[in-house]
């Protein structure tokens, strides 16, 4: 499996999978939010409903715009890791350590809506059966060819914090643009 797997390979892949996952996520979001309103309502507390029905009601195109604003961390991170690997600044596998860290937690997310809301969401099954996989071959090499350490995790870890207005500039950007 090496051979067609390499780490580079590996690397380039991130924004391929991140397209998948957020194609299924496009396709369903806007028909799924208009078909279950009452269902997060009925499960979640007032407030936080409304704030996932004001975050995530959007049209496919709105949302589509909001994915290709997240697409451009995503493969920059991509690109910053790939030089990473051919020797160039440390500070670029940091920021695509991060990226994929978000990308591997949001899996659970997903899972967890799905299991909250007793319902297939929108991106659970990309979530399951491609992000999840991935990421874990992801980690796994770049552990086994020493492009990442636990400290590399570690010191990643509180930069995910800064991700989280990244989406939602993505989502306002969405909403405002279309």
């Amino acid at each position: 499996m090496e051979q067609w797997l390499n780490v580079q390979t590996l690397i380039w892949l991130f924004p391929i999978v991140f397209v998948l996952h957020d194609l299924e996520e496009i396709i369903m979001v806007e028909k799924w939010m208009a078909k279950n309103s009452n269902v997060i309502y009925d499960k979640l507390p007032k407030k936080l409903a409304d704030r996932v029905m004001k975050q995530f009601s959007m049209t496919t195109a709105q949302f589509a715009v909001a994915v290709v604003v997240i697409f451009l961390f995503v493969s920059s991170s991509t690109y910053l890791a790939s030089q990473y690997v051919n020797e160039g600044p440390i500070g670029s596998i940091y920021f695509f350590t991060t990226m994929i860290t978000v990308f591997f937690v949001h899996v659970f997310t997903h899972i967890g809506q799905s299991v909250l809301l007793r319902s297939l969401t929108p991106g659970v099954v990309t979530s399951v059966f491609i992000v999840l996989p991935y990421t874990l071959i992801l980690y796994i090499t770049l552990f086994e060819h020493r492009v990442i350490t636990w400290n590399t995790i570690f010191i990643s870890l509180p930069f995910i914090i800064f991700i989280i207005p990244v989406v939602l500039f993505a989502h306002w950007v969405g909403k405002k643009v279309v």
